[in-house]
């Protein structure tokens, strides 16, 4: 895998297969394990080491390259862009936010929120 990321998938879970490799692919970008450049394998090695359909794989490529995370250059790869970078650093900040802010997480328990009422502000002025 590319600069040690490690995709794993859950055949099981309720977040179909592609979207699990989209997360975790945004994921490894968001928290740097795969920068700008970095090549990705191929649609049918990673669909080898996942053991899913190559048109899985692609289909995960595919929302990524749509969404700015990725780009493919025929013959030479698909790699991480700049602006998947960019757009890895907004996410980046809207975690920190909720973070700070006490959003609920996914499991119902809540984060400890901020008390100095600036939440809000921000909140706006990020567009969030």
């Amino acid at each position: 895998m590319a600069a040690g990321i490690l995709i794993r998938v859950d055949a099981g879970a309720a977040l179909p297969i592609y979207r699990q490799i989209v997360e975790q692919v945004k994921a490894a970008i968001a928290s740097g394990v795969l920068s700008p450049g970095d090549r990705l394998p191929s649609h049918r090695d990673l669909a080898h080491e996942l053991v899913v359909a190559p048109l899985t794989v692609s289909r995960a490529y595919e929302q990524l390259e749509r969404e700015g995370f990725l780009a493919t250059a025929r013959g030479k790869g698909t790699f991480v862009t700049t602006s998947g970078s960019a757009a890895a650093a907004v996410i980046r900040q809207r975690v920190d936010w909720f973070g700070a802010c006490g959003a609920q997480r996914r499991d119902g328990s809540k984060q400890q929120r901020r008390h100095d009422g600036d939440c809000g502000r921000e909140r706006a002025s990020r567009g969030i």
